[in-house]
């Protein structure tokens, strides 16, 4: 991969975040990824969870070098601007996560995220002062790698059991006066949540997961003012669900129904051979 088709990748996804609404699904594998363009999305985010559990891990469970080495492979598998789920920055010292900041960068993402979860359950969040202080040396490292690179930072409260909006929004517009391009709060739902979060931060990008049966519709999150629409694990989910569902069948039942209705391994084939092709011969 060239530079200049980072450089080009990333130039791309900032744009998406100067307007209207997107979807940025999350592969976990290359083939994954390239289906995903095929289907017409502008952008990919990789999931921590999707990939973590196709490598027979615990989401978190994984080292930061099998992570980048993940980053760079979905990052040069696919045409469009991958932003990297990049969690704590798998470091709890801001030099050391400043560092593994700038090894992110260096995979060829076009943006990546930093989160103020600990990883403990004991204290789920990093203190505010120093979620702050995370969101800022995080910053600092990206501009000084050029600055190109789209940084969201995330406040994890709706997910690790601390669901609390004033203190969600207060983290939010704080990253955002610290330097955050985009701003994510997962695990939030309602609409009064939802437009609060995109009120509070404006003008800058959120990123909204909808990860579940929650009922609303891409023109739904764009007309509350939503920029981002992220759906984390759940495609890998459906994946291992089906493959769970089925298999279990088989092995309890003795049946084979889950079968019923696959895509056709030819027309598989047929995909991946015109997309490989179509990758070596551009037009």
């Amino acid at each position: 991969m060239t530079s200049l088709l980072v450089a080009d990748k990333r130039r791309a996804f900032r744009a998406l975040h100067q307007s209207g609404c997107f979807v940025i699904p999350n592969p976990w594998n290359v083939g994954s990824a390239r289906y995903l363009q095929g289907l017409g999305f502008k952008a990919l985010a990789t999931t921590s969870s999707g990939f973590a559990h196709a490598q027979g891990y615990a989401d978190g469970e994984q080292s930061c070098e099998q992570v980048l080495a993940h980053f760079a492979e979905i990052a040069a598998a696919s045409d469009l601007p991958v932003n990297a789920d990049f969690e704590n920055g798998y470091a709890n010292d801001l030099g050391r996560m400043a560092e593994n900041v700038t090894r992110c960068i260096a995979t060829g993402v076009a943006g990546l995220s930093i989160e103020d979860a600990t990883g403990d359950g004991a204290n789920p969040l990093y203190d505010f002062d120093v979620a702050l202080a995370r969101v800022k040396a995080a910053r600092a490292a990206i501009d000084k790698a050029g600055g190109d690179v789209v940084f969201t930072a995330r406040t994890e409260g709706f997910i690790k059991q601390r669901p609390d909006l004033d203190e969600t929004i207060r983290r939010m517009k704080a990253f955002a006066d610290a330097g955050a391009d985009c701003l994510y709060s997962p695990g939030i739902k309602t609409r009064e949540q939802i437009e609060a979060t995109v009120k509070a931060v404006a003008p800058k990008p959120i990123n909204f997961l909808n990860s579940g049966a929650l009922g609303f519709t891409v023109n739904d999150l764009a007309g509350m003012g939503v920029r981002r629409i992220s759906v984390g694990g759940s495609l890998a989910r459906v994946a291992m669900h089906a493959f769970i569902r089925t298999a279990t069948e088989i092995a309890k039942e003795g049946k084979f129904d889950g079968f019923a209705g696959l895509i056709t391994n030819a027309e598989l084939n047929t995909f991946f051979h015109d997309d490989r092709a179509r990758r070596i011969n551009p037009k």
